[in-house]
């Protein structure tokens, strides 16, 4: 079931299935495992694309944590080698070369339907039902990466916006395919703060630098009306906005991104011993999503910031579920 309680989280919906959740885990797993990766032309072109992040030394998490739920705090020093992210979250169009090749369904296709956010929707009484606590989401039926409103609706026009209805095993299948990986939570936070130290955002401290949107939220009365002052009620094109110090783009807002790191509380750094390339707890079910989305407000959700993070289990998808992909250099 959805995830709901006093904490607020970000809106991220976890599917009920006909399936019991082992047998949807089984069959999540098989699915990948038959993914054969792409030739080495492909994978080298799609390696090309990422940009380098220097390794170093940097504070993770932040001081106080907003929802204690999350186990975002406190800031402990951490050292990540360096590594290869790409510079936008992996988009339709990557997507869906990627099922073109291999002939992959997702999660939301072998179920059936997924959830999306009720202002997307043209006609809300064809779509009545509602995770308990949440009627801004809506289960649609026919909803899936390709048709992100469910029937009728496409990507077309849309194959720079971010893939989505994306589960954690969806993203896996195409990093296995691309030859490449999901970031670990570590790497994810070196490379949203794009050089800065202890910042709010991936530019600095300021909501709107210079008065201007730098990236996609929600605007308005949550979840009742967006008034999209900054330019997008759904997902944006994923070069929106300026980049990053490291040149990478939406490392905030837009869509939450999945991260390779099992859920969990952080263990306290020892002083003068910081974590060296951390990779999260070694065993529980959920996944870790970084970075906020087009959903997140400051009256329901702010969990827009370098250090935020959700959580969510690795069959999930909704409408603002992304990725992006990493490599070792």
């Amino acid at each position: 079931m959805p995830q709901d309680d006093a904490s607020k989280p970000g809106g991220c919906c976890q599917p009920t299935s006909s399936a019991t959740p082992e047998e949807l885990i089984a069959r999540c797993e098989a699915a990948l495992a038959a993914v054969e990766p792409a030739p080495s032309s492909v994978t080298e072109e799609l390696r090309a694309r990422l940009v380098a992040v220097p390794g170093g030394f940097f504070e993770m998490g932040t001081r106080r944590s907003t929802y204690p739920v999350d186990q975002d705090s406190p800031r402990r020093k951490v050292h990540v080698r360096p590594f290869l992210i790409s510079a936008t979250t992996v988009t339709n169009a990557d997507y869906a070369r990627f099922v073109e090749a291999t002939g992959y369904r997702t999660v939301a296709e072998f179920e059936g339907w997924t959830f999306v956010f009720h202002l997307l929707l043209d006609d809300l009484s064809a779509w009545p039902t509602s995770p308990p606590g949440l009627p801004w989401w809506r289960q649609v039926h026919g909803g899936y990466w390709a048709a992100p409103e469910g029937p009728g609706s496409s990507i077309k026009a849309r194959e720079d916006h971010p893939a989505v209805h994306i589960s954690w095993y969806d993203a896996m299948a195409y990093c296995k395919w691309a030859g490449l990986a999901l970031p670990t939570e570590a790497q994810w936070e070196r490379a949203a703060r794009g050089g800065l130290a202890n910042r709010k955002f991936p530019w600095g401290d300021a909501l709107m630098p210079a008065g201007e949107y730098a990236m996609n939220t929600f605007q308005g009365d949550f979840p009742r009306l967006n008034t999209a002052d900054d330019g997008y009620i759904g997902t944006a094109p994923v070069t929106s906005y300026k980049p990053n110090g490291y040149g990478l783009y939406n490392m905030t807002g837009n869509v939450w991104e999945w991260v390779s790191d099992r859920f969990g509380a952080h263990a306290a750094s020892t002083p003068g011993k910081p974590d060296r390339d951390p990779t999260g707890p070694s065993s529980g079910h959920e996944r870790i999503q970084r970075g906020g989305s087009y959903l997140c407000h400051v009256s329901y959700c702010d969990r827009y910031h370098v250090h935020s993070r959700t959580k969510n289990d690795p069959e999930s998808s909704t409408g603002n579920m992304g990725f992006r992909v990493a490599a070792a250099p």
